[in-house]
């Protein structure tokens, strides 16, 4: 006789989130190129742009090597971009499984946003190994800040996902207001410049941008010496905390009328 076993809503959801991960796996690596296209074309991307900028500044910016400055602002503005553009879109993207019950969107969202932590953090090894195979010398003074702005970085643009993937269920040209939301971030989001080249009057202008105090507070937990001025952890995680709050607490309200759309 055959013993039936019962899960638990625990135990269903992880296994739904294991298989939407698996199945992300399969499709986002099924070219010929796969996860090694994912990490050389930000470290070429890398070199390229700390070349130009440390011909502005002979080789450092504000006491880091160029190149490290430019992997901490390119590797966190395109964790954000990515996971913030993939997990909005994987809301509607997999509208035909929430047919089944055990199939929520958060799923979806949540093994999307894993999809994207997975290869940023391949990525992070390539350019670690990279500078290792050049004898690029580096330091990090607190990597456990770093990994927790990283964090924190994943989980707002999870956030900010989840938030726009169901506002897309109810208002479809919502993806359009999310392009031109995306696009200028590249640029006033401290990649390409620090805080400190403006001046103090204008600070206020950029200093708004949590994904702004991300970056510049991973440069000061590298390098002690670059320091914090204008930035504020305590802003950033108060930030990512409310956005996640607010993500949740609309997708308790609203999760089953949107899908029903």
């Amino acid at each position: 006789m055959t013993t039936v076993t019962k899960r638990g809503p625990w135990i269903i959801w992880k296994d739904v989130i294991f298989a939407l991960f698996a199945r992300e796996i399969r499709t986002g690596f099924s070219d010929k190129l796969g996860i090694s296209w994912a990490v050389v074309q930000p470290v070429l991307f890398i070199f390229v742009l700390s070349f130009f900028r440390g011909r502005l500044d002979g080789g450092d910016t504000h006491s880091i090597p160029t190149f490290v400055f430019m992997a901490f602002g390119m590797i966190q503005i395109q964790a954000f971009l990515q996971t913030f553009t993939t997990t909005s879109a994987s809301v509607k993207k997999n509208k035909s499984l929430y047919a089944f019950r055990q199939v929520q969107p958060i799923s979806a969202v949540i093994a999307k946003g894993l999809f994207e932590l997975v290869v940023k953090i391949f990525v992070v090894l390539g350019i670690v190994l990279t500078m290792y195979l050049i004898n690029m010398e580096y330091q990090i003074a607190n990597p456990l800040a770093i990994i927790f702005y990283f964090l924190g970085l994943w989980v707002f643009a999870v956030s900010m996902g989840l938030i726009f993937g169901l506002l897309s269920l109810y208002v479809p040209e919502i993806t359009k207001i999310q392009m031109l939301f995306s696009r200028p971030l590249f640029f006033i989001s401290g990649v390409f410049f620090s805080l400190q080249d403006f001046p103090k009057e204008y600070w206020w202008l950029l200093n708004w941008n949590p994904i702004l105090h991300a970056i510049e507070l991973s440069r000061y937990a590298a390098y002690p010496s670059y320091g914090n001025a204008g930035v504020s952890q305590n802003f950033f995680f108060m930030v990512v905390l409310s956005t996640l709050f607010l993500a949740l607490t609309l997708y308790h309200g609203y999760w089953k009328q949107a899908i029903n759309r």
